[in-house]
């Protein structure tokens, strides 16, 4: 019986110490992804701040004549520039 209990004490000190090993996993990959959300937050309040300093409002000017037209040309253009840089890749692994 005492070897019985023994093994159980091990078995679950054994498991005790996996729990904590994940849950020190999990808490620092916790604070990655808080590291990661906060950094990106700041990127967006910097954008905000920018544009609420130079009183520029995205929405208006978005509804404005001719916007979708330009976003239809900066897509094209950034297409053909993705296009140009996968072929100098592949040219370039060759």
């Amino acid at each position: 019986m005492s070897e019985l209990q023994t093994s159980s004490e091990q078995d679950l000190q054994a498991e005790n110490e996996r729990l904590r090993a994940r849950i020190a996993s999990l808490e620092s990959e916790l604070v990655e992804v808080q590291a990661r959300a906060n950094a990106s937050v700041a990127e967006w309040q910097e954008r905000a701040y920018w544009l609420d300093r130079w009183h520029l409002d995205l929405n208006a000017l978005m509804r404005r004549r001719g916007a979708a037209e330009l976003r239809a040309v900066v897509r094209a253009v950034r297409s053909v520039v993705w296009a140009a840089k996968r072929a100098r890749r592949r040219l370039s692994a060759r």
